[in-house]
């Protein structure tokens, strides 16, 4: 038989990442959502990003709302050498993998509906591909925003995915936005003060729509 794997007690996160591309032509598309994550806890926490060429990213550390000392980071590698920054940021610091939490996309989910875990495969996310290379494990949290799937997805058009990941979210689901991102932030700040483990409860029961407005 084999042992499970054993996760500590408690994983608080101390350094948060949040996947995208750089350049203007990717702002606010749904693959970006990784990187409208951490410009919102940015904001809600007074925590300013700046470039920062060794870490290759835009980066920025502060105080959370009612947590302890933590690290933002939005890669500014492209999405497919996302773990290269990464990396760079956790071997300066010293981070162990389990601290780190990535916030990104995903098309298996509905918009509304988060996902956080423990660990887990890339699931074929490009940018998750690269983290779990160069952190060399599949163990550290993430937390998936759902994105939806393009209309008429069953006959897997790989094309219709990528129009779809990089196509910006329609005037409906802009609306849900700011909703969608301050739930991320409960999610987040609930990881902080609890754990991880904790949070999922929250994270993972509920949907997000324009009706809690």
């Amino acid at each position: 038989m084999t042992e499970p794997v054993t996760q500590p007690a408690l994983v608080i996160p101390q350094l948060i990442v949040g996947l995208g591309n750089p350049e203007a032509k990717y702002d606010q598309t749904r693959h970006n959502i990784g990187f409208a994550a951490v410009e919102t806890l940015s904001r809600y926490w007074r925590i300013p990003l700046a470039e920062n060429r060794k870490f290759q990213g835009e980066y920025g550390e502060g105080m959370a709302s009612g947590g302890g000392k933590i690290r933002l980071l939005k890669p500014l590698t492209y999405m497919n050498r996302s773990g290269q920054a990464i990396q760079a940021v956790t071997s300066w610091y010293k981070l162990p993998p389990e601290s780190v939490l990535v916030i990104y996309d995903d098309m298996d989910l509905p918009l509304g509906k988060t996902r956080l875990r423990l660990s887990g495969s890339a699931g074929g996310h490009n940018g998750m591909k690269s983290a779990i290379a160069h952190l060399s494990t599949q163990n550290f949290p993430r937390l998936r925003i759902g994105i939806g799937k393009p209309k008429g997805a069953a006959n897997n058009d790989d094309s219709d995915a990528i129009s779809h990941v990089l196509g910006r979210f329609s005037a409906a689901e802009n609306q849900l936005m700011p909703l969608l991102l301050q739930f991320v932030v409960e999610c987040v700040e609930i990881s902080l003060k609890q754990g991880v483990e904790k949070a999922m409860n929250l994270c993972n029961s509920r949907t997000i729509n324009n009706s809690e407005s």
